[in-house]
């Protein structure tokens, strides 16, 4: 029973994920919250911009905005955002390890799979360190997806994905605290451009989570 309804999860975040991107509006009060929250937002927001359904770039603007507000010291942040993506990476390290190449195939396609899991091979530790440094747009989820189904150690593994997102929200966190100011003034000054670039993003991650949604329901 426990092991089903962790199985359903993907289909649940994607309906959710979905509701989010079809309304945009939707996620005003969401990210209100998770700013009022601190560094436990960053927790929570990583452990779902780290699972089979990422919220590409959220993690990022999330940890400069809070390092901005001067609020807590910017290593606080760079930590708890840190220990976010850890936990929610290792959530989908551990069902891929569980799943095996065949759920992997299912999430990303036989072609790419083979071409991850031969990166994988070929370099192995830094296959997950190197992705997890890289901002976004890069794509991380499928070297998480190959670590878990090529049994990949798990102290190797933890080691290398706390080495990348701490240096990576480290960095952010610095440059957050330094320059808050201006990228307050920034947002303050441009808010209306900037909503509507997030609500034309929202639109096309409707569409990919769409496509996500039903590709799961299928399989």
């Amino acid at each position: 029973m426990w092991f089903s309804a962790i199985q359903c999860l993907p289909c649940k975040l994607l309906e959710t994920r979905m509701l989010l991107h079809l309304h945009p509006l939707l996620a005003v009060p969401i990210w209100r919250q998770l700013r009022h929250l601190g560094g436990v937002g960053l927790i929570l927001l990583g452990l779902a911009d780290n699972s089979v359904i990422p919220l590409t770039g959220s993690m990022d603007v999330l940890t400069i905005w809070l390092a901005a507000g001067h609020r807590e010291p910017w290593p606080y942040y760079a930590l708890m955002a840190t220990l976010g993506a850890v936990i929610g990476g290792y959530i989908t390290y551990s069902l891929a390890r569980k799943g095996g190449k065949e759920a992997m195939e299912r999430r990303l396609s036989k072609k790419r799979t083979a071409q991850v899991c031969k990166a994988f091979a070929r370099w192995g530790f830094a296959a997950v360190a190197i992705p997890a440094l890289m901002p976004p747009p890069f794509p991380f989820l499928p070297f998480l997806l190959a670590a878990g189904a090529m049994q990949y150690s798990r102290k190797k593994f933890l080691a290398a994905l706390v080495l990348g997102r701490g240096l990576r929200y480290s960095v952010e966190a610095d440059l957050g605290f330094v320059y808050g100011r201006h990228i307050l003034r920034f947002f303050s000054q441009y808010y209306k451009p900037a909503l509507a670039v997030l609500i034309g993003l929202a639109l096309i991650a409707s569409t990919l989570t769409l496509i996500q949604y039903l590709r799961y329901r299928k399989n």
